[in-house]
């Protein structure tokens, strides 16, 4: 009893505050489960809510229903319009539909930041519950407890409008069989638009009556979206009851757990969202991703009309295997100078840099090549092997890491750093690839930002080698080779970036281009006829999740020795979603799209911002809507690479398939 006594407070404000997340995962569970969309700007939903209810709280009972009245009525518009934002993506499946909703999401977060302020805005509630009653002989919020009741009466009410209503029953039909919807009169494109505008107002209340608890201000999105998504992970997405329980759960995590389980407390919520996940694809099949017919994809008719010339081509009967400056000639010699021209212009251009930029302009170039070896790794992951990942970080910031504790243990040698920072980072993908190349889809996307969370709560809390929330300064400088000096001078560091990107990527194009490669095409492009041809399907996807973490592990090496500093800002969610925006502007198939992609990603986030401070997230933003608008195929598609268009640009389908 006296274990009951201490901890019934934590208790209670842990239903409170599962009830609160419950509120808003119902939305974005009706918008992925019914809609299709992947909403990552469902944490601004929310804080337009709480800085609306805020603004206009007054402490009475008329300030509270004008707010919650204005509030979700604007989460519901806002919701409405994401519905006629990503229409035009319907095709191309929840990859796009994820960077667009993010990109909404920065530039929705900086405008509220411009129009309320950046500090956290004080909730006055009416008097009558901005007051304590005895529970159990401790006093407890007032407020806190109405909003229990009135989550409760929610989840009924959602429940019987979705199962005992001609308006549920459409919603439900728009999910499981729009046709048949639109055949007996309704417009599958209105339910959308409802269903959505039904999300946004959900997340929109929320946000009003949640404001006492979860308070707006900068980072409040992000962290209710977050926590909202490990929700609908637990709870599914059939039941609003499953969903329910799920956020009571999370709530108890985050509350109770803190004071009975501190040190384990960071990492449950998104160890249990990848075991859930984990568990769930290992008792159902990979989806296949299989071609769609001739006229459907233009890379399988490319690699089909490659492989017939190759099989017509003359052989030499036991002709010695070529060298490898051979290889290279006669790679050269079929690609042409259309492909080859670009690729030497853009190695003059890397090396001519230091001499036409000054020394900020250089040190952000560095690091944009760090930032495209990430890119790099994604690519090989989600263009090539077709598992679309948002964790790519975590291996990253394990060279990283890696490469700052070598620093400061006296290993300072470039070579050694670089070779001994892949290999942790390619242990680390060895242990994490099983859980995530058996999933496909949308469930790649979201194992994979568990591992790149939890990453993320391990470097909080191991502060020992990773600094905390402080980072890492203070190490010594990076040598380019055994006998040299530390180099400090931007140009040099930047020299040093350079050649190292440029061999990584070699490395990178050379295996991509090999039989290994054209196996890993494979079994993206036609899992099911591989995998019935006797391939090992899942050893080729786990090299290659390997291969792409040993890849990410020298970006964060080089990352780590340009800028001379570690923060866990720099290997966080932010930066997997810009190494993935790299990608899709680059063209998902093109490693050096990919470089071009994290160069103009730099260059947006710290150069042009740098001229309109305060405004990053917002140009940020309005990038990622560009790019997935502007550029489906991405940079490869505008003939720039090639003098034929690009492949379409691989995305998640709705069904959770890789297609063109």
């Amino acid at each position: 009893m006296d274990l009951l006594d201490a901890h019934l407070v934590p208790a209670v404000d842990g239903v409170a505050y599962g009830l609160l997340l419950f509120v808003v995962a119902a939305g974005l569970s009706l918008a992925f489960g019914t809609a299709g969309v992947l909403n990552l700007s469902h944490g601004m939903l929310y804080a337009i809510g709480a800085y609306t209810g805020a603004e206009l709280s007054d402490g009475t009972w008329g300030g509270l229903a004008l707010g919650l009245a204005a509030g979700t009525a604007a989460a519901a518009l806002a919701g409405a319009g994401l519905s006629a934002a990503t229409v035009p993506l319907a095709r191309r499946g929840h990859l796009a539909q994820a960077l667009l909703t993010f990109g909404i999401a920065l530039v929705g977060g900086d405008l509220l930041i411009q129009f309320f302020g950046a500090d956290e805005l004080p909730v006055r509630v009416p008097g009558a519950l901005d007051s304590s009653v005895h529970l159990l002989g401790h006093r407890y919020p007032a407020y806190r407890l109405c909003f229990i009741a009135m989550a409760v009466v929610l989840a009924a009410f959602g429940t019987w409008v979705l199962t005992r209503t001609r308006v549920g029953a459409a919603v439900r039909a728009s999910a499981d069989d729009p046709q048949m919807l639109a055949a007996t009169g309704h417009n599958p494109r209105a339910v959308h638009t409802g269903v959505l505008a039904a999300a946004g107002a959900l997340a929109g209340a929320a946000g009003v009556l949640g404001a006492p608890i979860i308070g707006p201000g900068p980072g409040t999105s992000e962290n209710v979206l977050m926590l909202s998504l490990v929700v609908v992970v637990l709870g599914g997405l059939r039941s609003l009851w499953a969903t329910f329980a799920a956020a009571v759960a999370v709530g108890e995590v985050q509350t109770l757990g803190v004071s009975v389980l501190p040190d384990l407390a960071p990492y449950l919520l998104f160890a249990a969202m990848a075991a859930v996940l984990v568990f769930r694809s290992r008792f159902t099949e990979p989806e296949a991703h299989e071609e769609r017919g001739p006229s459907a994809d233009p890379v399988s008719r490319l690699r089909r009309l490659l492989a017939a010339r190759w099989e017509n081509r003359p052989r030499a009967a036991a002709a010695p295997a070529p060298a490898a400056p051979a290889r290279l000639g006669a790679w050269l010699h079929s690609a042409g100078w259309r492909q080859a021209v670009p690729l030497l212009v853009l190695l003059a251009v890397l090396f001519a840099l230091p001499g036409m930029l000054d020394s900020y302009s250089i040190s952000l170039a560095g690091s944009a090549l760090a930032l495209g070896l990430l890119a790099v790794s994604v690519t090989v992951l989600t263009g090539y092997a077709g598992l679309p990942t948002l964790g790519q970080t975590a291996p990253f910031a394990v060279g990283a890491y890696a490469t700052a504790n070598l620093a400061d243990a006296g290993w300072t040698v470039g070579p050694v750093q670089i070779v001994l920072s892949a290999l942790a980072a390619a242990v680390f993908s060895a242990v994490t690839g099983p859980a995530v190349i058996r999933a496909r889809g949308t469930t790649v996307l979201m194992i994979t930002l568990a591992v790149g969370e939890l990453t993320s709560a391990v470097i909080n809390q191991v502060k020992s080698l990773t600094g905390g929330a402080d980072g890492l300064v203070g190490f010594p400088a990076t040598r380019a080779l055994w006998g040299g000096e530390g180099m400090t001078e931007e140009r040099e560091l930047y020299v040093y970036a350079a050649v190292v990107a440029v061999v990584a990527v070699a490395l990178t194009l050379l295996v991509l281009r090999s039989p290994a490669g054209k196996l890993l095409t494979g079994t993206r492009g036609a899992e099911a006829r591989m995998r019935a041809s006797g391939h090992p399907v899942g050893r080729y996807l786990l090299v290659a999740h390997i291969c792409a973490g040993a890849l990410a592990g020298v970006g964060g090496s080089l990352m780590v020795t340009v800028q001379q500093y570690l923060s866990p800002a720099d290997v966080g969610f932010e930066i997997a979603a810009f190494a993935l925006l790299a990608v899709v502007i680059g063209g998902t198939t093109s490693v050096i799209g990919a470089l071009l992609g994290a160069g103009l990603i730099v260059f947006t986030r710290d150069w042009v911002a740098g001229s309109w401070p305060g405004h990053g997230p917002l140009l940020l933003g309005a990038l990622f809507i560009a790019a997935v608008y502007l550029l489906p195929r991405g940079l490869a598609g505008l003939r720039l690479f090639t003098g034929r268009p690009a492949p379409a640009a691989s995305t998640v389908s709705p069904a959770g398939k890789v297609s063109p």
